[in-house]
C-alpha cells in the first residue's frame, strides 16, 4: 500500500487567509497531521464568502485535512497550551501581524529554545527588518509593489491577477522550504528558521520581466492575453469564437504559416523573420492570421493546430473547467467531507508511483479541541472566548475590531492579524 511521505509529523499552524493555510494544507495533504488554532470566530477566511453550500471557497480550497483547535491566547492557560503543541511539534507555521509571535513567546530564537528540532516558518508581506517590515500587505497591494502590475493587464489599464498570486507563491515556497529544511534535519538533527516575504517571492517569478526592462533599455509592454515578447502567441477570433494559441520556433512557424493558414509564403516575408521581427510586425501578422480564420470555424482551426503540432487551448469558464474531459479522463476529482455534506474537490497535481496523498474532511471551528487537549494529558484546559483585541489583548489602534474582514483587507483584530489576504 502506498504510503504518506510527512506521516508522523506534527505542525502547528498559527494561520489565517491563503498564505500560510496553502503551505500547511500541502502538508496535510502528504501525511503530516496540522493542528490549526483558531480564535473561537476562526480563521477569518471562514468568512470570505458562503458559495460553497453556506461555506466559504477560500476556506474549503485551504483547510482540508486539518484539525481545529480554539485557544484563547490572551489567557496563560491558551498559551501554555499552544507552548506545549510547539513543544511537541516538528514544524510551526505562522503570518499574524509582525512581533505577534514574539510576544507571545514563541519567536525563533525562543521556540527553538524550546524544541531544538522544530522547523519555525514565517511568512510575512515584506520580511523582518527594513523600512517595510511593518507594512500592512495584502496580495493586490504586493502584486503593484513587485512590478507584476506594470507587465499584467491592456495598453491602456494594469489589471490585478485573477487569483492570490502573491499569497500562492509565497505558501508554495514556504512548503518547499519545509521539505527542505526537513531533508536537512535528518542529516543534522537541528531545526531550521524559515522565513517567506510574499514582495520576495513574487519578485523572483517575475525576474524575466525584469532582465527584460534591466538589460533591454524598456519595459515589456502590457499585452493583454497575448505574449509580450513572443509572436504569434495569443488569442485570435475564429468564425463562431476565439482561439489561443502560441509558436514558439521558427520550424513552428513555418508549419504553422503553410499547414493552418495555408500560406507557405509567408514565412519568407522579411517582416516575420525570427521571433524579434514578428513582434516588431505583429499588428501585420495578426491582420493576415485573423483574415484566414475569419472564414473557419473554432473547431476547425483547432484541429488544424494540433494536426501542425501547434500548441493551442480554447477559453474556459470555470464550469468548462468542471466539466474538462481530461481532468474526468485522469480521474482527477475526489469528494471530501465537510460540515456541510461531502464537497468536490481536485486531487492534488503532483502524483507519485511510491506515496499517495490524502484528502480528509474540512474541519468545523474547534472540532478537534476536546481530543488535542487529552492528548496533551489536559483535559481541564479552558479554550475560552478570544477576546476583540487579539492575542496578547494589545488593541490595533487604527480601528475597532467590531467586523471580520473582506477578502482584499486584513482583519481589524490586533495580532491575530495575517500578513496576506486577497
Amino acid at each position: 500500500m502506498a504510503s504518506l511521505p510527512l506521516e508522523g509529523l506534527t505542525v502547528v499552524a498559527l494561520e489565517q487567509a491563503v498564505a500560510a493555510p496553502f503551505a500547511t494544507r500541502q502538508l496535510a495533504d502528504l501525511g503530516a497531521r496540522v493542528i490549526k488554532v483558531e480564535r473561537d470566530t476562526g480563521d477569518f477566511a471562514r468568512g470570505y464568502d458562503d458559495k460553497v453550500d453556506g461555506m466559504a471557497s477560500y476556506f474549503v480550497w485551504l483547510n482540508r485535512s486539518k484539525e481545529s483547535i480554539v485557544l484563547d491566547l490572551k489567557s496563560a492557560s491558551g498559551l501554555q497550551v499552544l507552548r506545549r503543541l510547539v513543544e511537541e511539534a516538528d514544524i510551526l507555521v505562522q503570518n499574524l501581524a509582525p512581533g505577534a509571535v514574539e510576544r507571545m513567546g514563541l519567536g525563533p530564537d525562543d521556540a527553538l529554545q524550546l524544541n531544538p528540532r522544530l522547523i519555525h516558518t514565517s511568512i510575512s508581506g515584506y520580511g523582518r527588518g527594513g523600512s517595510y517590515g511593518s507594512k500592512k500587505a495584502y496580495d493586490l497591494l504586493i502584486q503593484c509593489e513587485s512590478g507584476l502590475l506594470s507587465v499584467t493587464g491592456t495598453p491602456e489599464s494594469p489589471t490585478k491577477v485573477g487569483v492570490s498570486i502573491a499569497d500562492i507563491c509565497a505558501g508554495m515556497y514556504a512548503y518547499s522550504g519545509i521539505l527542505t529544511a526537513l531533508i536537512q534535519r535528518g542529516k543534522t538533527g537541528h531545526g531550521d528558521v524559515i522565513e517567506v516575504s510574499m514582495l520576495e517571492a513574487l519578485a523572483e517569478w517575475v525576474t524575466q520581466p525584469y532582465f527584460y526592462s534591466e538589460y533591454g533599455g524598456q519595459p515589456p509592454r502590457r499585452s493583454g492575453a497575448e505574449h509580450a515578447s513572443i509572436a504569434p502567441y495569443g488569442p485570435f477570433p475564429a468564425a463562431d469564437g476565439t482561439v489561443f494559441f502560441g509558436v514558439q520556433n521558427e520550424r513552428e512557424f513555418k508549419v504553422f504559416c503553410s499547414d493552418v493558414l495555408g500560406t507557405p509564403e509567408l514565412f519568407a516575408d522579411p517582416r516575420f523573420q525570427g521571433n524579434a521581427a514578428r513582434v516588431a510586425n505583429r499588428l501585420a501578422l495578426h491582420e493576415v492570421i485573423i483574415a484566414v480564420f475569419a472564414g473557419l470555424p473554432s473547431e476547425r482551426v483547432l484541429q488544424r493546430l494540433d494536426d501542425a503540432g501547434i500548441a493551442n487551448a480554447r477559453l474556459r469558464t470555470m464550469a468548462e473547467l468542471s466539466a474538462h474531459p481530461q481532468l474526468a479522463e485522469r480521474e482527477r476529482w475526489r469528494n471530501v467531507e465537510s460540515p456541510v455534506g461531502p464537497l468536490r474537490s481536485l486531487v492534488p497535481p503532483v502524483t507519485s508511483r511510491e506515496s499517495t496523498i490524502r484528502m480528509d474532511p474540512i474541519p468545523g471551528i474547534g472540532d478537534h479541541t476536546a481530543t488535542i487537549l487529552a492528548e496533551l494529558g489536559m483535559p481541564e484546559a479552558k479554550a475560552g472566548r478570544c477576546p476583540p483585541t487579539g492575542a496578547t489583548g494589545e488593541i490595533d489602534k487604527e480601528g475597532p475590531a467590531a467586523r471580520e474582514a473582506e477578502p482584499g483587507e486584513e482583519t481589524k483584530r490586533g495580532n491575530w492579524r495575517s500578513s496576506g489576504c486577497n
